[in-house]
């Protein structure tokens, strides 16, 4: 049954936020907007921690001249709970579904990308957390106990998929989903490079593998090569600091997203390198090893919603979730330290419905 209570105050949310560029991350009392008639109001359950959590509480974009933190900062935008409340508009939706959330809630709606479902590339995108809404408020990420957000910006979680598990797709997995997809990189048989086996590598293996393709996870860790083929079954292992074998497997692959040059020379002719993620330094680009093969080097950030939708649903009929260690939102601070070590397997998910408690 569908409730429609288009509520005047603002609702009360409770949270964890940074306040200043330590990074440090404490209870936290906010305000949430009151559910509009476009809107879908949900109880947070999981929460993944993403890399760019990391970054933005330290306001470490801002010295790449792109994005400064503005504080307070409640982060958090792999985001999975249950609606408990919809506006009497809403169409999708109902009290009682599985709903996520990911990096941005909001776009313009009238330009290119938003009409061709690129609502990520909308130069009017508002991100999840650290911007600034329609209504002149600032958004929070789900480190908190509620999320209220217009039903175009919610896609829906099928049963059949773990929460936990789940929560990580909402940005890592629409990562590496979407370039997997628009650079042809999905075919049955295509030979793919996939370059780091962290929580985005390993959801690209993952992902790469349902569809059919052939994987090499490319790593400067050679211990990471028994996961990599035993447990998330990839093809083979290249250690990228091992130049005997970069140069037995070069022309081997269609793709290998990441790094640049010693990585360019093992895509075949007409292979594509892509970066996904966010680099801690602009990488350079080589020019004539691009010229000789006619090589791409392209880039990829999150999807728009339909397409995040469809990944929701071919991660559910295919079973794949992210490889996640639950922590309690009190050891959120220790894991962010562990993250910043590359300290994680593959990915953290904080579980909030169990363990975030207000103190009023």
């Amino acid at each position: 049954m569908r409730e429609s209570t288009e509520q005047m105050q603002p609702k009360k949310a409770f949270g964890w936020a940074a306040r200043d560029s330590s990074g440090v991350l404490c209870p936290f009392t906010f305000s949430r907007r009151a559910t509009g008639e476009k809107d879908v109001t949900f109880k947070v359950l999981y929460c993944g921690i993403c890399h760019s959590d990391l970054h933005f509480i330290k306001n470490e974009f801002e010295s790449e001249n792109q994005w400064a933190t503005a504080y307070p900062l409640v982060p958090g935008h792999e985001i999975v709970g249950v609606v408990t409340e919809v506006g009497s508009k809403v169409e999708k939706f109902q009290v009682g579904d599985s709903v996520g959330v990911g990096c941005f809630v909001g776009s313009c709606h009238s330009c290119d990308n938003c009409a061709n479902n690129l609502e990520s590339y909308c130069p009017k995108m508002i991100v999840t957390y650290g911007s600034t809404y329609y209504d002149g408020t600032t958004t929070y990420g789900a480190y908190s106990d509620i999320m209220v957000a217009n039903e175009h910006f919610v896609v829906s979680i099928p049963d059949n998929l773990p929460l936990d598990g789940g929560a990580p797709l909402l940005c890592a997995g629409i990562t590496v989903y979407s370039p997997l997809r628009y650079y042809g990189l999905d075919k049955p048989g295509m030979h793919v490079g996939v370059v780091g086996l962290g929580g985005l590598g390993h959801l690209a293996v993952k992902f790469a593998r349902a569809m059919g393709v052939k994987v090499t996870v490319i790593s400067t860790t050679p211990n990471k090569k028994k996961d990599a083929i035993e447990h998330l079954g990839a093809y083979s292992f290249l250690v990228s600091r091992n130049q005997d074998e970069m140069q037995r497997l070069s022309q081997n692959f269609q793709h290998a997203p990441h790094p640049l040059l010693p990585l360019i020379g093992l895509l075949k002719t007409n292979g594509k390198l892509v970066l996904v993620g966010a680099p801690e330094k602009l990488p350079e680009l080589p020019v004539i090893p691009l010229l000789i093969g006619r090589k791409i080097v392209g880039g990829s950030a999150a999807g728009g919603l339909k397409e995040t939708q469809e990944m929701i649903n071919f991660a559910a009929k295919h079973s794949i979730t992210a490889d996640i260690e639950v922590i309690p939102i009190e050891y959120v601070n220790f894991a962010m330290e562990r993250l910043s070590k590359a300290d994680v397997r593959y990915r953290f998910v904080i579980d909030i419905g169990n363990t975030l408690k207000s103190s009023s």
